[in-house]
């Protein structure tokens, strides 16, 4: 969930890490800091509780450098605060220490070895650096010695470390398990970072990092270890997108830009997957594995299980093949009965969530086949799942996500399409995907071009309460969810999603006078009975706003889409819904890309 960057061979390093910090901020924005080797001999290290611009603020512009680390915090351990932000320093200012990820064991380490050292943070962290300092003066180990001591003693779910020694200035040590890091390879420098988009002014070439792999980074080498302490060789990939993919231009925050960029997302998908608008293009083997399987399984966290919700719907009614959807985090440890010959979806938009991964770990030990769906190509659940499929959403860089949401769903509907082609039936081979998810773009279009009315909508109903709820049926009980996870997430509104025949069975109770209550009516069979409950909060004093789909719509309904495939309507009907989210958070006077205790890449379980 942290940042962390580096460099060594540059001389703008301090430019360098902030530019890359910067772009990182969306991993956790509680605290920051830097480490730079200023040629003095003397350290230089500055720290700041909050965002990157507190940081920022807090740099003297005349230090110079040629190697340096940097850390954007999401808080484990300890507060958000200085003195708990990193980089950490060992006791005698030799080692500092930048770490993404979780220590599990560092109390029991602390007590073994560190009774006498006089700990500045409550961080696990501090404990890894203090470790390296005591086992390189205790046991007069070099750097590397001491450093892979210390993993060799540690227990915990992931972890991604980057460490100086300001006996060798000019050396960068990395070492990942779990937790996303990268080597960015350049002409006479070289840089790490946690995703490769916070170095692409740098360079555009990559070294992945395996498990338990080890890393000596020099101004003109790379040295890679396993676990084993073997050299490898491994070539680097390049990264094809710009750096100016990921800046905001004149939008004044991230989400709206990424709510405006849906439809553009629904027509290059189409450009990637579908051939002479007819033909689906997906990888044979991939088909022919879900072919085999007797019952899809969905694993995934957040909105991507939102997602996963309404793809349910797409592969039962396309595929004819019976699908679950599971919450990672419970599906790891209490897996449930498993099907004969079941195929695994993880969604993930960063390829990096660690509740998936070590679903997908188990997966990959039973043998069974997994298809990973998302946005970040070379990701971690990328890499180890039999499968593929990339997202081709560009660069999201808000907290909230929302065209990976809507890119995940459209991509299920592709697979779904296409699978149920190559199984024969009939409804699959009926179903003209092209020309519904040209019609889903066109009406997104719509939808994005309402902002004046759903920004009026959000100033009378939502901007001023502490509780709100999302009602729907069927398909829209599904976007439900996801829109209270939305409004609630950005804006602190108290906000809860649920199948609208359930009110009665006891929310209900909950409604008062002024609770706005806002119902997706774009299910045909239910709309009427979604209606009936619309009138019974009416009754007991709610304020509702009504999302209806144009051929279901009643007089007074505030928000009207325009009409698609009732299979897709998922992707028409969140607009709004993200929108409402947006401008509540904005008229609340919120940051609405860095919402509190949230960070984007979720990478720790």
């Amino acid at each position: 969930m942290c940042g962390i960057v580096g460099v060594t061979g540059k001389t703008n390093t301090v430019e360098i890490l902030i530019n890359g910090l910067e772009k990182l901020e969306y991993r956790g924005y509680d605290s920051a800091g830097i480490f730079v080797d200023n040629q003095t001999g003397e350290d230089y290290l500055v720290k700041e509780a909050g965002r990157i611009s507190n940081l920022k603020s807090a740099i003297d512009d005349n230090i110079h450098g040629t190697a340096g680390i940097g850390h954007t915090r999401w808080a484990t351990h300890g507060v958000p605060s200085k003195f708990n932000a990193h980089p950490h320093v060992s006791e005698d200012g030799r080692f500092y220490l930048v770490h993404n990820g979780v220590i599990t064991n560092f109390s029991e380490l602390k007590a073994q070895y560190l009774k006498d050292v006089n700990f500045v943070s409550e961080t696990d962290t501090e404990v890894v650096v203090q470790l390296i300092g005591y086992f390189a003066n205790e046991e007069n180990l070099t750097a590397k010695q001491a450093f892979k001591k210390v993993l060799s003693l540690l227990e915990g779910s992931s972890y991604a470390f980057l460490m100086m020694d300001r006996e060798e200035p000019e050396t960068l040590f990395v070492a990942k398990n779990k937790s996303p890091l990268l080597i960015g390879v350049g002409d006479g420098f070289n840089v790490v970072c946690s995703d490769a988009m916070a170095m692409l002014k740098e360079t555009h070439d990559f070294i992945e990092l395996m498990d338990g792999e080890m890393v000596v980074v020099k101004p003109g080498s790379i040295e890679i270890e396993n676990k084993n302490g073997e050299a490898v060789s491994r070539d680097s990939y390049h990264v094809e997108m710009d750096d100016s993919d990921s800046e905001k231009g004149a939008y004044p925050f991230y989400m709206l830009k990424e709510i405006d960029e849906q439809p553009a997302v629904m027509r290059r998908l189409l450009s990637e997957y579908v051939e002479n608008e007819e033909m689906v293009k997906i990888d044979a083997h991939i088909l022919n594995a879900m072919k085999a399987a007797d019952r899809l399984y969905i694993v995934a966290a957040g909105t991507s299980y939102h997602a996963g919700l309404v793809g349910k719907e797409l592969f039962e009614s396309l595929a004819n093949v019976p699908t679950e959807v599971h919450v990672a985090s419970e599906f790891g440890y209490h897996m449930p009965l498993l099907s004969e010959k079941p195929f695994f979806i993880f969604l993930s938009q960063s390829g990096e969530t660690a509740d998936s991964r070590q679903v997908l770990v188990k997966v990959n030990e039973m043998m069974y086949p997994s298809l990973t769906i998302t946005n970040s190509a070379n990701s971690t659940l990328s890499r180890e799942a039999t499968y593929t499929l990339l997202l081709h959403a560009g660069p999201e860089i808000a907290v909230a996500s929302t065209k990976a949401y809507t890119a995940q769903i459209a991509v299920e509907a592709l697979l779904a399409k296409a699978l149920g082609t190559v199984t024969g039936q009939t409804k699959a081979i009926d179903y003209d995907v092209y020309h519904e998810l040209t019609a889903v773009a066109n009406a997104m279009q719509a939808m994005v071009d309402e902002k004046e009315l759903i920004n009026d909508l959000a100033k009378e109903f939502l901007s001023e309460t502490r509780n709100a709820f999302y009602i729907g049926r069927g398909i829209d009980y599904d976007v439900s969810i996801e829109a209270a996870l939305k409004l609630k997430e950005v804006s602190y509104v108290q906000t809860e999603g649920f199948a609208s025949g359930e009110l009665k069975h006891g929310t209900i109770a909950l409604i008062e006078e002024g609770t706005p209550v806002v119902a997706i009516i774009t299910d045909a069979p239910t709309a009427s009975h979604t209606r009936g409950n619309v009138q019974e909060v009416l009754a007991r004093g709610a304020n509702t706003i009504t999302i209806s789909m144009e051929s279901l719509a009643n007089e007074g309904d505030q928000i009207v889409l325009p009409d698609v495939s009732d299979l897709l309507t998922p992707l028409v009907s969140i607009v709004p819904a993200q929108l409402l989210a947006y401008y509540t958070s904005l008229n609340r006077g919120y940051d609405v890309d860095k919402p509190r205790n949230l960070a984007k890449s979720v990478t720790v379980e």
